[in-house]
């Protein structure tokens, strides 16, 4: 079986590779030796998206991915990953490797970083190779976070820069490992998540925004808000979205017929939902079952 793989080149993304002997050359310190970035980057839509470390990696690696979808594998074990997960693989020599979703591929932000003791740090924080994928809620202090490394690195290695980046690396790692201790507002948090929840579980059905707000005795706008906030996105566009990421796992897994799809989703006007697909993806249904089909095939040689 022969798939494609492409590395790097997707369009819009970010990428920092610092040269090995650059913490070498700035000397060391208590900021630098503990933990320190390796590698920095953010891809967008990262279609075909593929890494095979057969020895391993001495970093460790974080992968947020906001949209979309992929997975890893360590240990033979594999995990699938969703929007709004994160996962860690700590440093480690066993074979891994790791991907994007080949229907709804993943963007994602992420950082390699090292340390002089990447074990003792790993078990001090209970980072684990089997710990899996977790969920989080939009994460925007730790995105914040990561656009403040990324900018310092990209003004140069500079000792300033180098701590300033390093020392933000510890305040990120904290959003993602202490979610719920980074801000007031948790139980708003559980709210959406609970809601993000209940779409997922009722995507056949019809809702308008009150439906969702009036789970919490909110009025549509205050909960609208605080939707978008913690997601990025309305809950209608967001539901909206859930519901076309579902139709492409059909377009892609099943024979059914456009209208059957559209049915299973909620919408008695296929055209509609036709409509809806192709603002979302680009191209129609009918389209992205047939881009998809060829490329099965061609992987089935």
């Amino acid at each position: 079986m022969k798939k494609i793989k492409v590395r790097d080149g997707f369009e819009g993304q970010k990428l920092i590779s610092l040269p090995g002997m650059i913490y070498k050359n700035v000397g060391t310190s208590n900021v630098l030796s503990q933990i320190f970035i390796t590698h920095i980057g953010y891809f967008p839509k990262a279609s075909h998206h593929f890494r095979e470390r057969r020895k391993g990696c001495e970093d460790n690696i974080l992968i947020y991915c906001l949209q979309g979808k992929g997975w890893y594998e360590v240990e033979d074990k594999r995990y699938e990953v969703e929007p709004g997960q994160f996962f860690q693989i700590p440093a480690t020599t066993k074979a891994m490797k790791y991907g994007a979703d080949e229907a709804l591929p993943w963007t994602i932000f992420w950082v390699h970083y090292s340390g002089a003791n990447m074990d003792a740090f790993n078990a001090t924080l209970n980072i684990s190779i089997n710990d899996g994928p977790k969920d989080i809620p939009y994460n925007e202090k730790g995105l914040q976070i990561w656009k403040e490394m990324y900018n310092a690195l990209e003004m140069g290695y500079s000792r300033d820069n180098l701590n300033n980046a390093n020392m933000c690396l510890y305040h990120f790692l904290s959003t993602f490992l202490y979610p719920s201790q980074q801000a007031a507002g948790t139980e708003e948090k559980d709210m959406i998540r609970e809601t993000i929840v209940f779409m997922k579980g009722h995507l056949e059905e019809r809702f308008i925004v009150e439906d969702f707000a009036g789970r919490y005795q909110l009025s549509a706008s205050h909960f609208s808000s605080l939707f978008r906030h913690s997601t990025g996105s309305s809950p209608m566009d967001y539901f909206i979205q859930m519901k076309v990421q579902k139709s492409c796992t059909m377009l892609y897994g099943s024979s059914l017929k456009i209208k059957e799809i559209s049915s299973n989703l909620g919408y008695d006007d296929p055209y509609y939902f036709s409509r809806l697909f192709k603002k979302l993806m680009g191209m129609s249904p009918e389209q992205y079952r047939l881009t998809n089909r060829v490329y099965k095939n061609r992987n089935s040689i």
